[in-house]
């Protein structure tokens, strides 16, 4: 949906589509009628809507279009392979897959410049630009690493540890305030973290793991500070977590199995919202459909920690 606008981007899915995959219609709710179609050799995997443009995935290119009636397409470029349709649309900024496997393409919409980043070296799982454009943060599917960058200068400002074992992360969503990272996985465990913002870095030091922020995110204390040991007693980990329903037809580790005839999969739970800086919306899928409301609070002890609020069914029962 763009924004809290009139226009949906429909994509045809499931067991009796209504719509081929693909093909995208843009519907105008206010109308109630496709105002645009757009059609495609391939599956659509993933679109991206902002006032000005209509951004689509395809497993190995993104395409983008003007945001007019008829549409203008601006530029194709191609990508490794993006099963799931991973793309961000800012105001200024597209970030999306590169060519080879855990790199991101990070363009300006205007100029049509193209920046390169080496996120990782397996392929990229998740990615969310910041509400601002200058903070992107990136999983690869080991699941372990978040890695956070600086869009203007594509350089590497803080990795992020969720943990020691291998996870499929589901999503990433950055605050409001652009400073905390929300990470959903299936562990079943949504982890916060403080993220730095190119405007804060002359407050911090040079690494993330600095003595500053040692007290609150290194979960192993002064073992982060003994020589030689193995990093992950070093690794920043997350300052709050909190278990969420993951679902009844998935068990933990599972994913979304696709309709007959398609090759891809997508994460159908987890998927992260944040109405305020205080405020996280966990959106679950499954025969109970749900969403749950996550709140940031000060604890007796003087930390934060996230405490599930309430939960609410968006599918009847049965």
């Amino acid at each position: 949906m763009l924004g809290q606008s009139n226009y949906l981007a429909i994509v045809g899915g499931g067991r009796n589509p209504k719509f081929p995959q693909n093909k995208l219609v843009i519907w105008d709710d206010v109308k109630q009628k496709a105002v645009i179609t757009l059609e495609f050799r391939t599956s659509v995997l993933g679109v991206r809507l902002s006032k000005s443009r209509i951004v689509v995935a395809l497993l190995n290119s993104i395409h983008i279009f003007a945001f007019s009636n008829p549409p203008q397409k601006l530029s194709v470029f191609e990508t490794t392979d993006n099963p799931i349709g991973l793309a961000c649309l800012g105001q200024k900024l597209l970030a999306f897959p590169g060519r080879s496997p855990g790199q991101v393409q990070i363009v300006e919409l205007e100029t049509g410049n193209v920046s390169i980043i080496p996120a990782h070296s397996t392929p990229l799982r998740a990615m969310a630009l910041s509400p601002d454009g200058e903070v992107l943060a990136t999983a690869s599917e080991a699941g372990t690493l978040i890695r956070v960058f600086s869009t203007s200068n594509c350089t590497k400002m803080a990795e992020l540890r969720r943990g020691v074992d291998h996870a499929v992360i589901f999503s990433l969503a950055i605050s409001p305030s652009n400073n905390i990272l929300a990470v959903t996985s299936d562990k079943s465990t949504l982890h916060l973290f403080d993220i730095p913002h190119p405007r804060n870095q002359s407050r911090r030091s040079q690494s993330p793991s600095s003595p500053s922020e040692e007290g609150t995110n290194q979960k192993w204390g002064i073992l982060g500070k003994i020589p030689l040991l193995p990093r992950v007693f070093s690794d920043v980990y997350s300052f709050a977590s909190a278990h969420f329903e993951i679902g009844e037809e998935s068990p933990p580790g599972s994913l979304y199995v696709p309709p007959l005839g398609t090759s891809f999969a997508r994460p159908s739970k987890g998927v992260l919202g944040w109405p305020d800086d205080r405020t996280i919306l966990v959106v679950g899928s499954g025969r109970d459909g749900r969403w749950e409301k996550f709140v940031i609070r000060e604890g007796d002890d003087g930390k934060r920690h996230c405490v599930r609020e309430g939960w609410k069914r968006y599918l009847g029962a049965g």
